[in-house]
């Protein structure tokens, strides 16, 4: 019979709809059954949603309805991480209010992940900017300072002068803003801080507990926390240097190479420093130009390296005739270690390429184990490798190893006045989070400044510290700072007038706790901490590898400040981490050189003639150079608009495709012949499913364990088993080729079923076949399976059912392989029916080549077969 074409325009809203009316995704947190918590990193309100947002959203869908179909109470909530820079700008360039603005896009974006057809629970939803949500925030602040884990310090920072705001130093690309572009500079201001450095060995140690994390993530974090063992050594200064230095002291990790220093660098900020400047006005300067740039790492590794002389000398600790010069370095930090280092240009690049620049000697002092000492020396490149120890006096010939203890041992036995030259000292690179940030739209920090009380916390009973909705944006900056009344509060501690922080938290803290707030978004405290220990951590965690380390990181600090707080029980936010590969797409460009424009894959046609393929215009027929395949951007508008995909080919042909085509932590490569294909997929499995539906719903689903239908129950039942096996281990696109196998196994029984031309046992065994293929779909084409599960005439809906189980015997293997052995000895392997009776097993044995070589046309004096296990030739 003919049937219609699925037509997701219909059918996709109507399951919608029948979802929300049942509140099938409505999580109870009295379910007693066993809890799983599915979460992807919620979107920031941009204004719509993208394709890396379908891929996303698809694949923790495809968890959560799978693993609700496996029986867990699953909790698959929604948010968004509302606040921060863009809605300002917005303001400013649209004259719209943030709040405004940032509401309208998450209305629009809400719609367009509903149309996408996932199972969340919507009833949970919240906006960091919602004043319920930052209230609470303010709380967990407040909590924080109670204990010590918040301090206010005067530091210097990264300013954007555009945005008008500090930027953390991951904010800094190449010495510019990450959102403005422009030059930052860098300024003393007085900031709030998150003691995050307490924290610091757990927060490393307890990555080797995460075995469910990548790999490449733990690392990232290992490297950015960067604990170091080394020496603090003190230099003694030599000769004229401003009051009050006598010493300089240095953190390193090679005191081994020490014989090789040539120089020590300061930092623009050490207190040394500071002092020259007041009398050299080159330092001065030069010190200037250091605050100007960037502090990130990446900023300094890629900037030229340059230096000015103090004029100051310092002693050698181990040689006091021998004097080095003291450096101000713009690669040097005043906050990592102590501000200075010991420059070693043999053994480090960046220490060869400044002493290459300003003519400082360059003694090697490590060799490779196999090198020359009489003709190692140092060209271009640094040898920064272990080795044997070199023109190093007393360390000659020993391994980097041993000196580095032999210089450790000597230094902590040495004095210089009434201190240890060297201290052994273990070092972070783990800085504490400045969260202070000069902007209106962000959670506002709960202190009020008075001026006899000094930094008091808002009295949880005044909050929330709510945003003002009366402000302007007409002139950069502030507006918190300049409200006519906002800032003006008494003290409510004695009552005289005082003023309010007028500096908002960094966003991200608004982002490294909501997973906690998820659990009970209804109740007056943060948590409610009987429930979140129970939800808690989230067992899959899904987003892009771009947070592996700030996101991350902070949100691993949060949990930990949380317990300490008494609001959780635990340590870990997340147990199981998934970073998924973004959605690339090849560019094209019109024209040549300055003039060449980019041009949408929408205003494209692309024709392929003999394997090559062209791209034209389609309003002018103009060929179109087609580029590199790269990330989805606007600016070279190789978008692909999400809603055009849902109108034209429907949510489940969107999301069967970035699910197919690709592993799921690898980019995948948007093609319109990819879609297609996927709508084709669904076309054909609707076509075959419908056209059998009224054959198929005249028997009762039966496997066949014999007979004529027994190689479909087979192909079902192992496929069911294997995608089992493949969701478990995220790996969506091997479970989307093992089903489109099994619908190209199932065609043509389908077919047969369809012209009547089955008995009642086959039948009975295609539409088993049937229902597993519709539940195994279901989690990846949700709105298909249920327009299919009704077809078929299945009470309830497949949202709500439960996850089939595989027949062991249809699953398991008919063949088996023996090993064959000659005289004890394995000769050859032979793979042969399970059920093979003991002579039909021996006459295999004896056909094969392996076994006539050995034998040579004699009679074997014994076959020994061993049913299922092994086969024992004796000759």
């Amino acid at each position: 019979m003919s049937t219609e074409r699925y037509n997701p325009r219909d059918a996709e809203p109507r399951w919608q709809e029948k979802w929300a009316e049942a509140k099938v995704f409505e999580t109870d947190n009295s379910d007693p059954r066993e809890k799983y918590y599915v979460l992807e990193m919620f979107p920031y309100p941009s204004g719509r949603i993208h394709m890396g947002h379908v891929r996303n959203y698809a694949m923790g869908d495809v968890v959560a309805r799978y693993k609700r179909a496996r029986g867990y109470n699953v909790l698959h909530p929604m948010g968004w991480d509302a606040f921060g820079m863009p809605a300002e700008n917005a303001a400013m360039q649209n004259k719209v209010h943030p709040k405004d603005w940032t509401y309208q896009n998450i209305a629009t974006m809400r719609s367009q992940l509903k149309s996408m057809g996932l199972s969340l629970d919507w009833s949970r939803e919240f906006a960091t900017c919602d004043v319920e949500y930052y209230h609470r925030q303010q709380a967990l602040f407040i909590d924080m300072m109670e204990k010590g884990l918040v301090y206010r310090k005067q530091s210097k920072v990264n300013w954007d002068p555009v945005d008008q705001t500090v930027l953390a130093n991951e904010q800094v690309i190449d010495g510019r803003g990450w959102r403005s572009g422009a030059l930052v500079e860098q300024r003393e201001l007085t900031q709030w801080f998150f003691k995050i450095t307490d924290f610091a060995q757990d927060l490393l140690d307890a990555l080797d507990t995460l075995d469910q994390w990548p790999e490449k993530v733990r690392l990232m974090q290992k490297n950015w926390i960067g604990r170091s063992e080394g020496l603090t050594v003190r230099w003694e200064v030599a000769g004229h240097a401003p009051a009050g230095f006598t010493d300089v002291k240095v953190y390193t990790t090679r005191p081994d190479t020490l014989f090789g220093a040539s120089f020590l660098a300061i930092a623009a900020d050490h207190p040394l420093a500071k002092a020259v400047s007041e009398g050299n006005q080159a330092v001065a300067e030069f010190c200037d130009e250091c605050r100007r740039a960037g502090t990130s790492l990446a900023a300094l590794e890629t900037a030229e390296k340059k230096g000015i002389d103090t004029g100051i000398k310092v002693r050698h600790p181990l040689d006091p005739s021998w004097e080095l010069p003291v450096y101000v370095a713009n690669f040097v930090l005043m906050d990592y270690g102590t501000g200075a280092i010991f420059g070693c240009p043999s053994g480090d690049q960046r220490d060869l390429d400044f002493a290459r620049k300003y003519d400082l000697p360059v003694v090697p002092v490590v060799m490779p184990k196999d090198g020359d000492a009489a003709s190692f020396t140092v060209g271009d490149t640094a040898y920064d490798g272990d080795g044997v120890m070199i023109n190093s006096r007393f360390l000659d010939g020993m391994t980097t190893t041993e000196a580095f203890e032999a210089v450790a041992n000597r230094l902590t036995a040495m004095t210089l006045g009434n201190e240890p030259v060297g201290e052994r000292k273990v070092n972070f690179r783990l800085r504490d989070w400045g969260i202070s940030r000069q902007r209106y739209w962000g959670c506002p920090i709960p202190v009020i400044h008075c001026e006899v009380c000094g930094v008091v916390p808002v009295p949880k009973k005044d909050l929330p510290v709510k945003l003002p909705d009366d402000v302007t944006f007409d002139v950069p900056g502030n507006p918190l700072d300049r409200h006519a009344t906002w800032r003006h509060v008494n003290c409510p501690c004695c009552g005289k007038p005082a003023r309010r922080e007028t500096d908002t938290m960094d966003t991200f803290v608004d982002s490294s706790w909501y997973y906690t707030r998820f659990t009970a978004p209804w109740e007056d405290n943060p948590t409610d901490p009987a429930v979140a220990n129970r939800w808690l951590p989230v067992d899959q965690y899904i987003g892009g590898i771009e947070h592996a380390i700030l996101h991350l990181l902070y949100s691993r600090f949060f949990t930990r400040a949380m317990r300490e707080t008494g609001h959780v029980n635990m340590s870990e936010p997340f147990k199981g981490l998934f970073t998924q590969g973004m959605v690339v797409h090849e560019t094209y460009r019109l024209g040549e050189g300055l003039t060449a424009q980019w041009v949408a894959p929408a205003d494209i046609r692309i024709e392929e003639v003999e394997g090559v393929r062209k791209a034209y215009l389609l309003t002018t027929g103009e060929e179109v150079a087609i580029g590199s395949i790269e990330k989805m951007s606007k600016s070279k508008k190789n978008v692909v608009d999400p809603d055009d995909i849902l109108g034209s080919y429907g949510a489940d042909t969107a999301r069967f495709f970035v699910l197919s085509d690709s592993p799921p932590d690898r980019d995948v490569i948007w093609s319109e012949a990819g879609v297609e294909g996927a709508h084709r997929f669904v076309q054909r499995v609707w076509r075959l499913v419908s056209e059998a539906a009224e054959a198929l719903n005249s028997v009762a689903a039966a496997p066949a364990r014999e007979g004529e239908g027994r190689a479909i129950s087979q192909v079902a039942h192992k496929t069911l088993a294997a995608v089992q096996g493949d969701l478990d281990k995220l790996a969506f696109n091997k479970a989307v080729a093992r089903i489109y196998e099994f619908v190209n196994a199932l065609a043509n029984p389908l077919t047969q079923v369809a012209a009547g031309k089955t008995d009642a046992a086959f039948t009975a065994a295609v539409r088993d076949a049937t229902e597993i293929l519709i539940q195994i779909i279901a989690p990846m084409t949700p709105h298909l399976a249920e327009e299919c599960w009704a077809a078929l005439g299945k009470d309830g809906i497949v949202a709500k059912a439960s996850w089939p189980a595989f027949d062991p015997e249809l699953v398991a293997e008919n063949d088996v392989t023996l090993p064959i052995q000659i005289n004890g000895k394995k000769r050859a392997e032979l793979t042969i029916s399970r059920d093979a009776d003991q002579n039909t097993v021996q006459e295999a044995v004896l056909g094969l080549e392996a076994v006539q070589a050995i034998l040579q046309g004699q009679s074997p004096k014994k076959i020994i077969v061993v049913p299922q296990r092994i086969v024992n030739i004796v000759v």
